[in-house]
């Protein structure tokens, strides 16, 4: 054996490896999602005994007084829709703004984006909630437990990293686009949308599924601005409803998890040729 054919060997032995730890995870989680809670205790790596069980589950979840898991489901759509929508539109002009507006304080607002980046989530987590409170009882208007104040904390935390990935992506697009809008007639706000904004679409993909994937799983975050008990909930929090202190529901528990990953799991294929797509691009401009 040569030693290149070694090297390739080797390579694909690390690539199924790693196959195989991302993957057994999931296979346990749609195995065990067909399982009452005894099963899953008696033999955590059997099949289980009728698929049929996983319909069983499913509707125990959505019929559940207690956890309201359909209404979880509805405020996790929302929360990482809007806040999508705001982190995309938010990081796209301000990093447009920051790479054509060619001064000294474009550069260090941009370096400010970039080391917020390193910052420590949990060095934050005290001083956000309070922040928070001061300002609801300041100016009257609530953030704390609410759908808005979710929505601004992912912005805070979601556009430091999404400003870095639009700053480079926006160098590669040629300037005189947007001077031959200019001299047309078209507003900034105008030159923007209709010119640079649909250039953005492959990072734009990207952008979605970094951050859609975060907020989608995200616990910590929501449980300091929802609480666990307040009428608004994501899917998250309510997963740990169906673990008590003294009983743990896990048939209900694989369960949510793998109707919360599904719409994950669909979203990343309908655009995988996309994220590649942005991801490529990105490296070779």
């Amino acid at each position: 054996m040569t030693e290149k054919k070694l090297k390739q060997t080797i390579l694909e032995g690390l690539t199924i490896l790693m196959f195989l730890l991302f993957m057994v995870p999931f296979a346990l989680v749609v195995l065990n999602s067909a399982k009452t809670s005894k099963e899953i205790i008696f033999n955590v790596m059997a099949p289980p005994e009728r698929w049929g069980q996983l319909f069983t589950n499913i509707y125990l979840i959505f019929s559940n007084s207690t956890v309201h898991y359909m209404e979880a489901f509805g405020d996790s759509v929302a929360i990482t829709f809007l806040s999508l929508l705001v982190i995309v539109l938010f990081s796209s002009m301000c990093a447009w703004v920051l790479v054509r507006n060619k001064t000294k304080w474009s550069q260090i607002i941009f370096m400010i984006f970039v080391a917020a980046m390193v910052i420590p989530f949990q060095v934050l987590m005290y001083p956000l909630v309070r922040w928070m409170r001061i300002v609801g009882e300041t100016i009257h208007f609530r953030l704390l437990g609410t759908i808005p104040g979710i929505v601004f904390a992912y912005l805070g935390f979601g556009s430091p990293l999404s400003i870095f990935v639009f700053h480079g992506f926006i160098k590669t697009i040629p300037w005189e686009l947007e001077e031959s809008a200019t001299i047309d007639g078209c507003s900034r706000a105008r030159t923007f949308f209709e010119i640079v904004f649909p250039l953005l679409q492959p990072i734009i993909v990207t952008v979605l599924i970094l951050n859609g994937i975060w907020i989608w799983n995200d616990y910590l975050l929501p449980l300091l601005v929802l609480g666990s008990n307040g009428a608004v909930q994501t899917i998250p929090i309510a997963v740990t409803a169906f673990a008590g202190a003294y009983l743990k529901q896990w048939d209900l528990i694989l369960t949510s998890t793998l109707i919360a990953m599904l719409p994950l799991i669909a979203l990343y294929l309908l655009a995988q040729r996309y994220i590649i797509r942005g991801m490529v691009e990105g490296s070779i401009k």
